[in-house]
Order: C-alpha cells, then structure tokens, then sequence
C-alpha cells in the first residue's frame, strides 16, 4: 500500500473508524497508523479480523484499541466511547466509515436505522472527546458515503440500491446539520464520496442482484476505484483542507447531477 500522509503527520492524535475490521474501514484504519496516529478499530462481529489488524498495525509503533459495538444499540456505542476514553482521554478524529442495508435477514428499517439513526448517535457520543486544540490541530469527523447515494435526488441509482442510498443521504443530511454546531465546538466536519468501489461488499451483493452493474458502471466512469485507493482518499480527508461545501467528491462525477 501506497502511503497517503507523510509518516508522523498524526503522531500524538487517536482517530476511530468505524466498521475498520475489514474493507475500507481497515485500509483506512491502517494509513492513519503510518501516520503516527493511535487508533481505534471498531467491528460488530468480525473480531479475528479486527484482532489481527490491531497486531499489524501495532507494530507500526502506535497504541490500538479493539472495541466491538453495534452502532444500532445506543448502549453498545456508549460503552465504546467509555472504552476510548478511558484508554485515550481524547478523541482526535471519527471516521463514520460503517454502513449497510443490502444484509439479508435485517428489519425493514435497518438501513435507515443504521444509515442515518446510528451515524447521529455515534457523532453525539464522540462530540464530548473531541475537541479545539490548534496544538493538536483541532477535531474532524470524515462521513463516508457514495455518490450513488449523495446524489439521490437528482441522479437515479439501481433500484437495489435504492433504500440504501436514500438512508445514507438521510444520513448525510441529519449530520450536515449539525456543522454549525460542530464549529462552535472547533470541531470540523467532511463528507467524502465516491463512485462504486472494486472489491467492497456492496459492490458484490450490487453484482449478485444484477449481473454486469460492475462492469457497466466501470465503462461509464472511465475507472473504478479500489478498496485501498478510496481509502487513501478518506484517510486524506482527515488531513488535508476542507472544501467550502464540506465535501470531497472521489472520482468521476460526469454522470451524476447537482445534489
């Protein structure tokens, strides 16, 4: 892996991800550590995968905490951040990484639930860790989202995709409101987006419903981004400056509409 942020440029700061045993989470999980970063891995049942990144990324030199929780069970989420504080004190940066809605077996409601209700609550239980410190360079919450889903409105998606993408621009929406209140505490806050990404889960599941979305979307964009690539991208957006609509869109956006 390519290493997106200059080694040391997070030494002394912790960042949690979300959803980080697997996929984008963990690749993003593993630049923040060749940074200098502390990090926080959360999973909701993948422990093996999560304990096994924690050993790689501790021998990069930096502390890792391991902390399984169901965003959807606000108890859970609070007994993380309990966790993280007691380990860290402090919060740097919350990468809201996790999502879903596609998972067979799952409440009608599930993908609003987690997409949007879970993000919210996830946001309020950091809020209190993270913090304004220009030494430190003050806090961050990255949202990560789709631009099949951000751009919902005026751009049409799969219809399998559908309620997913519409949970996660209810998502989208409900923590861009907070940003005035975020600022007032000197925390910032970024969306990033991409296209559909190579290698995910969604993407699979995505290809299982209809046969050739993959391969269609990758002709019409030209490129596909990979697991590691996006998460270069998400890892960068804790570093590097903020856009003025607080929003950094990855890849090709030619075929999607205004939001």
């Amino acid at each position: 892996m390519s290493q997106p942020i200059p080694a040391g440029t997070l030494s002394g700061r912790t960042a949690l991800v979300t959803g980080s045993s697997r996929g984008i989470g963990a690749d993003t999980a593993r630049y923040l550590a060749q940074a200098g970063a502390d990090v926080v891995i959360n999973f909701r049942n993948k422990a093996p995968r999560a304990e096994k990144l924690a050993a790689e990324l501790r021998e990069l030199g930096v502390e890792v905490l391991v902390v399984g929780a169901d965003l959807t069970d606000p108890a859970s989420v609070a007994e993380m951040f309990r966790q993280v504080k007691e380990t860290f004190g402090s919060l740097d940066l919350l990468v809201l990484n996790a999502s879903g809605g596609m998972e067979g077996g799952m409440a009608a409601d599930y993908a609003l639930t987690l997409n949007r209700d879970a993000q919210l609550n996830v946001l309020e239980a950091a809020v209190p860790l993270l913090h304004e410190d220009a030494g430190r360079g003050g806090s961050r919450v990255v949202f990560v989202t789709s631009h099949q889903a951000h751009f919902i409105r005026t751009t049409p998606t799969m219809p399998e995709y559908e309620q997913v993408a519409l949970s996660k621009r209810a998502g989208e929406d409900a923590l861009r409101e907070r940003i005035p209140e975020l600022a007032e505490k000197g925390i910032e806050f970024v969306v990033v987006s991409g296209d559909m990404i190579e290698g995910t889960i969604t993407a699979t599941l995505l290809e299982r419903a209809n046969p050739g979305a993959i391969a269609s979307r990758r002709e019409s964009a030209g490129k596909l981004y990979n697991v590691s690539e996006f998460a270069a991208e998400v890892a960068l957006a804790t570093v590097e400056p903020i856009a003025a609509d607080n929003t950094r869109l990855v890849g090709d956006i030619s075929s999607f509409g205004g939001e």
